[in-house]
């Protein structure tokens, strides 16, 4: 039985998942694979966020049983996870890589999209179909999906690494890879700032 289905079948109970250390999204390529990735990107200004909704990028979707994307990263970057009958997480212990802060409640934790849905709209995505744009929001197959301090997140909205980078600057490194990782996977531009402070990040790895 998979732990989706052992979920599915406890009606009322709490069910814990205990793990030696927290799980993280895919890693990123090393420093230098990053930049001959950079490289390759088309480079041009930002399109206009002309027609652009959070809807057309249908998020959270179903991740087995009652669970759904948003649920599935709590639970793979967490450790001791306590989740109630329907997968949602109750309590854990989540590090966020962003500033460094510990949390043990799901209610001070964001997912954040790695490069924002509104960014990827203004880098390629607004030519899309919103089957695809569906797979961007709840790609667990690479470096996109981030448990992290809520408001840390919230700060960041929906801005590039040209605007805005994260607190802690030990991680400068590794957010400038996963940026440039899933920009390069799924074939999104980048404006001249943001490269630019891109390969200023790349530098500090």
């Amino acid at each position: 039985m998979t732990i989706f289905a052992a979920l599915a079948a406890l009606p009322t109970a709490l069910a814990t998942f205990a793990g030696p250390s927290a799980g993280a999204p895919a890693p990123p390529p090393d420093p230098q694979t990053a930049r001959v990735q950079l490289a390759a990107l088309a480079v041009r200004p930002p399109s206009p966020t002309t027609g652009y909704s959070r809807d057309l990028f249908p998020h959270w979707s179903p991740a087995g049983a009652s669970c759904d994307t948003r649920e599935a990263v709590l639970r793979r970057d967490a450790i001791d996870i306590v989740t109630d009958a329907s997968c949602r997480a109750i309590n854990g212990t989540w590090y966020s890589p962003y500033d460094g802060a510990t949390w043990t409640k799901a209610s001070d934790i964001d997912i954040d999209h790695m490069v924002p849905l509104s960014e990827a709209w203004k880098s390629g995505a607004d030519q899309w179909t919103t089957a695809r744009r569906q797979q961007f929001a709840n790609d667990l197959g690479s470096s996109q999906l981030w448990a992290v301090t809520d408001n840390v997140n919230q700060g960041k909205g929906d801005k590039d690494p040209g605007v805005w980078m994260p607190p802690l600057a030990t991680f400068h490194c590794a957010y400038a890879r996963s940026w440039i990782d899933v920009k390069s996977r799924w074939g999104l531009s980048v404006d001249p700032a943001e490269k630019s402070a891109l390969e200023a990040a790349l530098r500090s790895c």
